[in-house]
């Protein structure tokens, strides 16, 4: 794997937020959500990777993998 934990690191938010702007101060939440994002991270990471090494378009990868993040839906109705 490429991924190193520095480029990890370079994606996770400083401060989680809650929707109102308040910052989330739950230390075992905001564990889970770096984590989550971490473990994402490294996927889309061997996404990326495969698809170069199978001849794809990097540029094309990446807008998948934008609309992918896109296409996410909040099952909660939450803003």
């Amino acid at each position: 794997m490429a991924m190193d934990g520095e480029a990890a690191d370079t994606v996770i938010p400083d401060v989680w937020r809650q929707t109102d702007g308040a910052p989330v101060a739950c230390v075992e939440k905001i564990k889970v959500l770096n984590e989550n994002l971490t473990e994402i991270q490294e996927i889309a990471q061997d996404a990326l990777e495969d698809a170069l090494l199978m001849g794809c378009d990097e540029a094309q990868v990446r807008q998948v993998l934008h609309r992918l993040v896109e296409a996410l839906v909040n099952p909660y109705g939450k803003p």
